[in-house]
């Protein structure tokens, strides 16, 4: 996350002893053994993209110490954990503890569990809560260890167990190949540079070739960026909810790109992605504090993210861009996840200009009432001169007119504004709060007046049906074209969303999956404890 102090940095520094590098297919042996590894004898492994496992010391054998590999070429940041169990015996019960995590302050307090797939069950699912445990230990200098409680039920599976739901590179850039194979004439996708390690940063662009401003006239401009802090995947399900929806055959999203230009740059550290980090680049930078100088060598990605916003602010033509507008810099929203509070919300600045300040508040509120997963009591308004690095406070100095927000989402769960209830946040949910997003940018434009036709944001076409259209629509020869290319392969996005809104309406929540579906995973006993030199927690 980017916005709030316990989550900047780490309140644990150091460890025992340094953990460098993942495990690669590590065999886990009782001390003195002897031989090739036998069933049971539990083999780790992280060394694969996003994966992330330091160090495993055998306890007893039915006990595991797991250790995070920190960030690369920065040991402050141990949070972030993906890695794989296999070579298990059916039943085999046991216990890990995952011993150096670098905050104390973290939603396992709250009900969080690590997430769970195997090679038989791909969907994730998270870890009944009743086996899993937030304490201090006194066995690690107090400090705070995540216990869990695992039994494996299938010999031939292979076991994965996350931090929160994984969003990979390679995942992303099979999700833009797909998009852009699909020809859209007001979707584009731009080589915007390459990080250190020669991976793409995309820019993508969605708007309709039919806009166009007078001479006088700039097209008002948003900016949606994500994953800057390559631990909080949570943002790349809203990067994608948003894109998601801007692409689409909805009434909305058509009058959006027919009245906006949208820039998205999916996945600002995509090394950091790739190796596994949390918070860091390859380099061991948090590039969130270095948006006011940042080095075309050392932060490549945001030295080309600040020169394109600096070149739309100036309104200078970017010569290889299929779409040359002269743009009105009107949002930079940037994606984050946050690690001890729930629901979405959002962080904005403080101005000396109080129409500004005011004028900036309209966007959280109408999100609110778009999406029953915002919470505005979290929603707050700063100037903190230890955040005068991030994305938020650099671009909001340099972009006169701009609003300029963090939006933050739980990696756990939230509170509906109707209900109270609370509800563990899945893939689709994330999505959803990216289409709420977008949705809201109609209900601004129409309040500031920008835009005039309808409908408005609560109006959803039917499933399947044909697209619901204003009188003062515009309805060109392309348009219909992507109507009726969309029409046959987009899916409906009410019909995504049957299973979620199966469960909400059981009231059951995804830590209480169920263990007779085809998905879930063996119940333990329920005399089966997690202790420690004989104490139960």
């Amino acid at each position: 996350m980017a916005d709030k102090l316990g989550d900047s940095g780490s309140d644990t520094d150091s460890t025992e002893e340094p953990v460098v590098g993942n495990v690669n297919k590590f065999a886990v042996v009782p001390p003195n053994y002897a031989g090739k590894p036998r069933r049971g004898h539990l083999i780790f492994d992280a060394c694969f993209e996003s994966g992330n496992l330091g160090r495993v010391d055998y306890i007893t054998e039915t006990e595991y110490d797991l250790f995070i590999r920190p960030d690369t070429c920065n040991p402050r940041f141990r949070v972030w954990f993906n890695f794989t169990v296999e070579n298990a015996r059916a039943d085999q019960r046991v216990i890990f503890n995952i011993v150096n995590f670098s905050k104390t302050k973290s939603l396992y307090r709250d009900g969080m569990t690590p997430m769970i797939k195997s090679t038989s069950r791909p969907k994730w699912v998270r870890i009944q809560s009743k086996y899993v445990y937030y304490y201090r230990c006194p066995d690690h200098r107090k400090n705070y260890v995540m216990s869990f409680a695992f039994v494996f039920d299938r010999e031939d599976d292979v076991y994965q167990f996350a931090y929160c739901y994984p969003y990979s590179y390679t995942r992303l850039q099979n999700y833009l190949d797909n998009l852009e194979r699909r020809n859209y004439d007001f979707f584009s996708r731009e080589l915007l540079c390459l990080s250190v390690q020669q991976r793409r940063l995309d820019l993508l662009t969605i708007a309709s070739p039919s806009l166009c401003a007078t001479e006088n006239e700039k097209l008002k401009t948003v900016l949606i960026t994500a994953r800057v802090h390559p631990g909080e995947t949570p943002s790349s399900f809203v990067c994608q909810g948003i894109i998601d929806f801007l692409v689409s055959n909805h009434p909305i999203a058509k009058i959006l790109r027919e009245h906006l230009v949208f820039k998205i740059i999916p996945m600002l550290n995509p090394d950091g992605v790739y190796l596994g980090n949390y918070r860091c680049s390859l380099m061991g930078f948090d590039l969130n504090r270095h948006w006011q100088e940042p080095s075309p060598w050392a932060h490549p990605t945001l030295y080309a993210t600040k020169n394109l916003l600096m070149e739309l602010d100036r309104n200078e033509v970017r010569v290889h861009s299929p779409f040359s507008f002269k743009h009105d810099m009107d949002f930079y929203i940037d994606l984050h996840a946050h690690s001890t509070l729930m629901n979405g919300f959002m962080y904005g600045n403080i101005y000396d200009d109080m129409e500004r300040y005011e004028k900036q508040s309209v966007f959280p509120k109408l999100l609110c009432s778009n999406a029953e997963d915002f919470s505005l009591t979290n929603t707050n308004f700063n100037r903190d001169a230890v955040k005068a690095g991030t994305g938020r406070r650099t671009l909001g100095s340099c972009l006169d007119e701009s609003h300029c927000y963090t939006l933050e989402v739980s990696f756990f769960s939230y509170q509906t504004n109707t209900t109270g209830m609370s509800m563990p946040y899945t893939e689709e949910a994330y999505m959803k709060l990216g289409r709420n997003v977008a949705r809201t940018f109609l209900d601004y434009y129409k309040l500031m007046g920008y835009i005039s036709v309808k409908p408005s944001s609560s109006i959803i076409p039917k499933s399947m049906g044909p697209p619901v259209r204003s009188s003062t629509d515009k309805s060109s020869a392309s348009e219909k074209q992507v109507t009726e290319t969309m029409a046959k392969g987009d899916t409906v996005f009410n019909n995504n969303r049957s299973d979620h809104s199966r469960e909400e309406r059981l009231g059951r929540k995804s830590t209480d999956y169920q263990l007779s579906s085809s998905n879930g995973f063996t119940e333990l006993p329920a005399s089966m404890r997690i202790q420690r030199d004989g104490r139960q927690l």
